[in-house]
């Protein structure tokens, strides 16, 4: 069961959540079952606790929360909408990396003015403008519907790479490739990325992983063809063939998704500033954080390192599919162990096994076999945030409150999104060999490494203070046999957190 926690009333909250428990399994099954047989009375009412609009059924003297997610139905259409969501902005941003090597090794330079620093902006911005836009997004999902948002935001998306097909000045990639299409893709992000919880419960993880592996096969396809592209057609028709792809896909996914905001009325504020004074918040936005200045390093740099090692570019690119392509095989594993092993428990692991990943298969990898290996077990685990994020929010927050939290949050990533391939560019050691200049990767790489450990120590505070919690729950007076887990010290103890 999630964790509900209700900020407004911090006094009465482990009271409710004891209560909470005895009825929630009764209530969720009612919920999903069929209400409509005959000769059963119901009485329907608003809640006088709960917000307004929120009703509850009483179905022979049972208690039904009609806000309860169905853990299927249409919720595995919305699914499907937003695997090809994903694949499609995510996707493509994930083959920004195969942008950046064509633009640092073309020869001429494509934009004469543009420096290393320029490139690795314009992939950085991208995903800092997805953050930036979701309180306006998240503002527009609330006050009309998600549909409005979605198709606002694949329009965006489809305009940012069409103008930027036709830039000659670094200054037009930073406004087309960079913000505007940031703009769109997030659009397209924050208004989906919160419909897949109120569908499911205890499948939540796996839908959510099965949906951002989308981003993987998106990934995965995209960095082949835009490679392909690249040197068939040139840089112009790459953005153009991309955008139309993007736009019919993401307007047909668009139409079908459907959120259930009517059922469970969620709160409408954009910036919930409350939760920033819990300390468990501020766990799981400083893991967000930390992975994400290492995610994005080995993101973008991995194509270029390979080049850097006597790889051609071509290699290169399919080390970049190869990594979204364990992105796909394991982020649906991810959100399965995640549902068996407890959230936070998979989010931490694989965040630490990610960190070990880099110091001892990337620092040592200069053959074209090793980096695929790499390339393979580090994409199934580097992107462990963007599958568990919701997921694990809803264990530290109420369900109705995970909007305003997962909004804070996109915030929080601004920074660490937009300047992380800054900081692993700038990182990088230049020499010469014969007359042609080489990059050497370590410091970006040891960088990369110590980011995913922080981010771990987050989450294994995070696993603490869950574990307290739940514990408090029980009573200052319960035993051995009442506390959560087994063990007795909560930083050892085995938990499904």
């Amino acid at each position: 069961m999630d964790t509900k926690i209700d900020v407004s009333r911090p006094a009465a909250d482990i009271e409710e959540k004891k209560t909470e428990k005895d009825f929630d399994y009764s209530a969720s099954t009612v919920a999903n079952s069929e209400r409509s047989k005959d000769g059963v009375s119901k009485e329907i009412r608003n809640s006088g606790d709960g917000p307004e609009g929120v009703e509850i059924v009483e179905d022979a003297g049972i208690v039904v929360d009609d806000s309860a997610p169905p853990d299927g139905g249409y919720g595995w259409v919305c699914v499907l909408c937003n695997f090809f969501i994903n694949s499609c902005t995510w996707g493509i941003n994930s083959c920004y990396g195969v942008y950046l090597s064509y633009y640092l090794t073309h020869n001429p330079p494509l934009f004469k003015e543009a420096t290393a620093f320029d490139y690795a902006l314009v992939g950085g911005i991208t995903a800092g403008w997805a953050m930036l836009i979701s309180p306006l997004a998240n503002l527009l999902t609330r006050k009309y519907s998600s549909k409005v948002a979605l198709l606002i935001g694949s329009t965006l998306q489809c305009a940012s790479l069409i103008a930027a097909s036709f830039a000659y000045k670094v200054w037009h990639l930073y406004l087309a490739q960079g913000c505007l299409f940031g703009i769109g893709m997030g659009m397209l992000f924050v208004a989906s990325v919160g419909i897949l919880p109120q569908w499911f419960h205890k499948r939540r993880s796996v839908a959510n992983g099965i949906s951002a592996a989308g981003s993987g096969i998106g990934g995965l396809a995209f960095s082949l063809g835009t490679d392909a592209m690249l040197q068939r057609l040139g840089l112009a028709w790459t953005f153009r063939i991309t955008a139309i792809v993007a736009f019919v896909v993401n307007t047909t996914c668009s139409i079908f998704l459907k959120d259930r905001n009517k059922n469970i009325n969620p709160e409408i504020k954009m910036f919930d500033l409350n939760l920033i004074k819990r300390v468990e918040f501020l766990y799981v936005v400083g893991w967000g954080a930390f992975s994400m200045l290492g995610y994005v390093v080995i993101l973008f740099s991995l194509p270029n390192y390979g080049v850097s090692v006597g790889l051609t570019q071509s290699q290169g690119s399919i080390m970049g599919a190869m990594l979204n392509l364990g992105m796909a095989i394991g982020r649906p594993l991810v959100g399965l162990y995640s549902d068996s092993w407890g959230r936070i428990n998979i989010a931490g692991s694989l965040t630490f096994i990610c960190a070990l990943t880099v110091f001892i298969i990337w620092i040592n990898a200069k053959s074209f076999g090793v980096l695929i290996f790499f390339a393979l077990i580090n994409g199934a685990i580097c992107g462990t945030f963007w599958t568990t994020v919701p997921p694990v929010t809803a264990e530290v927050v109420s369900l109705k409150q995970l909007p305003s939290a997962l909004n804070l949050i996109w915030l929080f990533m601004i920074a660490p999104l937009t300047f992380s391939e800054v900081i692993g560019l700038e990182l990088r050691r230049h020499y010469w060999v014969g007359g042609i200049e080489k990059s050497d990767y370590l410091h970006p790489q040891v960088f990369a490494g110590l980011m995913y450990l922080v981010a771990a120590v987050m989450m294994l505070l995070l696993r603490g203070w869950k574990i307290a919690y739940e514990d408090n729950l029980a009573g200052d007076d319960a035993g051995p046999e009442q506390k959560f887990g087994k063990g007795r010290n909560k930083w050892i103890r085995w938990a499904k957190v």
